[in-house]
């Protein structure tokens, strides 16, 4: 260390150095303390937010959960009434051939030669083939086509039953499970031939003859057949009625599939909750049917102005649901080959007996009144204002509901109208103008804006059509319709009720949906 004279002070030159190497030596340390204290504090915020979101997932759980929840839910609730469908069961083998003989004499009281229908719906009630089954077939240019024939025989009056079809699927036809006496009587064409002159020579023997066309045939098979010679016509009142009269083994499946998809909008109404969105409530639903073994088939969900459209529009399912929300589901599933169509209209909440009317009421301030206003009495702290705020959300809570519950009423009561005029010799049109008419004479004039209903079997909608026009057609016993009235105020909101009904001999049409609903908050 060399130091030095400087007039009287002695200079140490080493010390600068010194004094610089432990200010180094400081500032490191504080840096050092700086960036534990950071690391500290960001662990504690990285904890904090964890717990926080924790928390927040314990309190509004996402969604996907809240989903899985509700569609356990909805089955767990769904399977207490699985004694509903106890009492359904297959159609038989003998009750395929006993149609096909109903048909025939069906033809031959209408002076007609035979009848001929590709797989679909029809197809599917004579022969027991569903269009799903005909799909892998890709027949778009390659008939395939059943044609019953009246046989009068001297045991009596029998269908013959033949089938059209390539000569190459000839082995897989008989595959398709087709109730038959015997073995299938299959007339094949070969790819060189035009199918429609075998169905001729083959079928008739060449001779002219006058074909019935089933509703669902494609027009290049009808026509294929006129040119072939063979006059064709459409459907008449007496072959239509095969269809339209349920037997005992229908009205069983019919009550069991309408009935199950009623509860299952009941399961489905105590496990909801407010925020879930229209599309959200189908997911569940679909889920808790598809659980018990039925088939999707369509379900419309609506909320309040979404439901002034019957069937809702092309933008619909994200609305969400709130307290106040009037709920439109109509919902149809498939069981063991036939359809359920149901409707209800309802509120989320259900009554429960130490609710009062006003109680719900005040709920729904919740739904008008932001937080803001009911904690700080925004936009004026008044009290007085405070209050006159509250009273007018709540003004308006009571005007909105209450309009709800007066429609859902008046729809109701159009329903019951119409379900007392399901008697056998009413026409279709009688049905209509019964449930019209109430709604007209409530002040809602205009307002219902489809049909009253339809048939119901096999497919979802069949004939007869309940319409106001339609004074032809009458009623007979073992027919069964849906029964839908409804009112749509637009950009408001809509209420429809549908159940099924079956017309009986006694004029007392007996319900195949189980229960009507009881109000809006039991649908």
């Amino acid at each position: 260390m060399s130091r030095e004279l400087s007039g009287d002070t002695v200079v140490d030159k080493a010390e600068p150095q010194v004094q610089q190497h432990n200010k180094n030596l400081h500032g490191q340390r504080e840096k050092r303390i700086l960036c534990s204290i950071v690391t500290v504090r960001i662990l504690l915020g990285t904890l904090l937010s964890i717990l926080a979101f924790a928390t927040l997932q314990r309190q509004w759980p996402h969604r996907s959960d809240r989903l899985e929840k509700a569609q356990q839910c909805t089955t767990k609730h769904l399977r207490k009434h699985l004694n509903i469908l106890d009492h359904a069961e297959p159609i038989s083998k003998s009750e395929f051939l006993h149609r096909r003989d109903r048909l025939a004499a069906a033809l031959y009281q209408s002076g007609i030669d035979a009848f001929v229908v590709e797989p679909g719906y029809t197809f599917q009630y004579y022969a027991n083939v569903s269009q799903s089954d005909w799909e892998p077939w890709e027949p778009e240019e390659r008939p395939f086509v059943m044609v019953v024939r009246p046989l009068m025989t001297n045991e009596g009056l029998h269908a013959r039953t033949m089938f059209l079809a390539p000569s190459f699927e000839v082995g897989r036809a008989r595959m398709l499970g087709i109730p038959a006496e015997s073995e299938l009587h299959i007339v094949p064409w070969e790819e060189h031939e035009d199918p429609f002159t075998v169905f001729r020579n083959e079928m008739f023997g060449g001779h002219n003859a006058t074909v019935m066309i089933d509703e669902e045939m494609r027009d290049y098979i009808s026509r294929g057949i006129q040119d072939a010679g063979l006059r064709t016509v459409g459907l008449s009142s007496a072959v239509e009625e095969v269809r339209q009269i349920k037997s005992p083994a229908e009205i069983e499946i019919l009550r069991a599939v309408n009935s199950m998809t009623v509860e299952g909008i009941r399961a489905l109404q105590r496990c909801i909750e407010t925020g879930m969105r229209e599309r959200d409530l189908i997911t569940i639903l679909d889920y808790a049917m598809q659980a018990i073994g039925f088939q999707n088939f369509f379900n419309i969900v609506l909320f309040d102005e979404n439901a002034a459209l019957p069937h809702g529009g092309f933008a619909t399912g994200d609305k969400r649901l709130a307290k106040n929300t009037m709920i439109l589901i109509d919902v149809g599933y498939h069981y063991l080959g036939y359809s359920s169509d149901v409707c209800r209209s309802f509120f989320i909440s259900r009554f429960k007996s130490h609710w009062s009317v006003s109680t719900w009421y005040g709920s729904l301030i919740n739904e008008y009144w932001p937080p803001s206003w009911r904690e700080t009495g925004y936009p004026t702290s008044s009290p007085h204002e405070k209050t006159k705020e509250k009273n007018l959300a709540l003004s308006a809570a009571r005007k909105d509901v209450e309009e709800k519950i007066r429609v859902w009423n008046i729809v109701f009561d159009a329903q019951t109208a119409a379900a007392k005029a399901f008697k056998p010799n009413n026409s279709c049109a009688d049905v209509d103008i019964a449930a019209r008419t109430v709604i007209d004479d409530a002040g809602y004039n205009g307002t219902f804006t489809h049909r009253l209903g339809h048939g119901i079997g096999i497919k979802a909608h069949e004939s007869p059509y309940l319409n106001k026009a339609n004074k032809k057609t009458f009623l007979k016993p073992g027919m069964t319709f849906t029964n839908e009235p409804g009112i749509y105020l637009e950009g408001k909101f809509g209420a429809r009720h549908e159940d099924i009904y079956l017309v009986t001999e006694d004029g007392e049409a007996e319900l195949l949906s189980g229960k009507r609903a009881t109000s809006p908050f039991e649908p």
